[in-house]
């Protein structure tokens, strides 16, 4: 007669693992953990060796899923239990006739509808929190009119990036990404003074013409408004999603809206909504105040059923830092705030691997001269 006992200690099945797993949400996406995670299992030497596989970089975190996987399968195996969480991240379809950039996986465009809500300062942070999980990322600042992440990234001003064949660019790399923007090309007292198809040209030499090197994401801070620009990225560009960031003020709410519905018409999805500065910290007594409204980003996101991948404060450091060339995610990794930026990166990473389904093509945009 077989004992209980001795069922707990043999090998259990794929599907015993599976329940267990079930039992177990991402917190990222809000879904329960299933056989398709189940990379692979088997017990040697008395001991259960289970191996996950996310569809996204996990290292700061895989350990504590590891340790809440490893309680739930101690219902049903008697034995030492190992659990470990590793990560596939897969290039993701993309609506209309661009071609994959090579060495590029996924192209994350962070975008608003106006100037002044922090898209800079969210994008780099959200960079380098994705750097931090363990994610090969480089940023292009294809805001060509206003430069700033390579200050924001530390890069001496003047620095310029070396060449391959007289044609291509060699990304210059910071706090562990790679970076490319027209900054690195010019100086800060040349102005560019150009029409719209220059500045779209512009755009696609920097993203075309740099030598990504095997990247996971690539993060496009992209300017502000739907203009030339925009519909360029849209149409020439493979993008994987968007992530739009705005304020609580109902103009940023009423311009992010519109940078949603952009995004829509041309087939990128929204990955979710960033609301930036929703609480105001004081830096002396660290009363906390709603100066620009509440509520406003939550609503954005429910009204356009996206995700609200953050709600980050204004706060003086957030400036400061990245002001001097070390964001948030650097200067201050412990911090609440650099916590909250590590969530965005994982949402935001949960959220592209989540994407499939081939996509309806972009429509073709016909401009006319009267």
């Amino acid at each position: 007669m077989t004992t209980e006992s001795t069922l707990s200690q043999t090998a259990p099945n794929r599907d015993q693992i599976a329940r267990c797993l079930r039992q177990v949400s991402d917190p990222h996406t809000g879904k329960p953990l299933d056989s398709p995670q189940l990379k692979g299992f088997a017990v040697a030497d008395g001991t259960l060796r289970v191996t996950l596989e996310l569809g996204y970089p996990a290292r700061q975190f895989g350990p504590g899923l590891a340790t809440l996987v490893q309680t739930q399968l101690e219902s049903i195996f008697t034995g030492p239990i190992e659990v470990q969480v590793d990560w596939l991240v897969a290039r993701q379809p993309t609506a209309g006739q661009a071609a994959a950039l090579p060495n590029v996986k996924n192209i994350i465009a962070v975008a608003s509808g106006k100037g002044g809500v922090g898209k800079s300062t969210t994008a780099v942070n959200l960079a380098l929190a994705m750097a931090g999980e363990g994610a090969r990322v480089g940023v292009l600042d294809a805001d060509i009119y206003g430069p700033s992440q390579g200050m924001m990234l530390g890069i001496a001003e003047g620095t310029r990036p070396d060449t391959q064949e007289g044609k291509w660019f060699v990304p210059l790399k910071a706090h562990g990404v790679q970076a490319m923007s027209m900054a690195f090309v010019t100086t800060d007292k040349t102005p560019m003074v150009w029409r719209g198809p220059m500045v779209s040209g512009a755009l696609l030499q920097l993203l075309n013409q740099t030598l990504w090197d095997d990247l996971d994401y690539l993060i496009v801070d992209m300017p502000p408004g739907t203009g030339d620009i925009q519909l360029t990225f849209a149409q020439k560009v493979p993008a994987t999603g968007s992530v739009i960031v705005t304020t609580p003020q109902d103009i940023a709410l009423l311009d992010a809206k519109r940078g949603i519905e952009m995004f829509r018409k041309v087939n990128i999805p929204v990955l979710g909504v960033v609301e930036n500065m929703a609480m105001h910290i004081c830096s002396n007594c660290g009363h906390q105040e709603a100066i620009f409204g509440q509520g406003g980003g939550e609503k954005l996101a429910q009204e356009y059923d996206v995700d609200i991948l953050a709600s980050l404060p204004l706060d003086l450091q957030i400036r400061e830092q990245a002001d001097g060339g070390a964001p948030t995610v650097i200067s201050d990794p412990e911090s609440e705030i650099a916590l909250q930026y590590q969530v965005l990166a994982r949402r935001t990473m949960a959220n592209v691997a989540a994407l499939s389904g081939d996509g309806p093509e972009i429509p073709t945009f016909s401009v006319t001269d009267d």
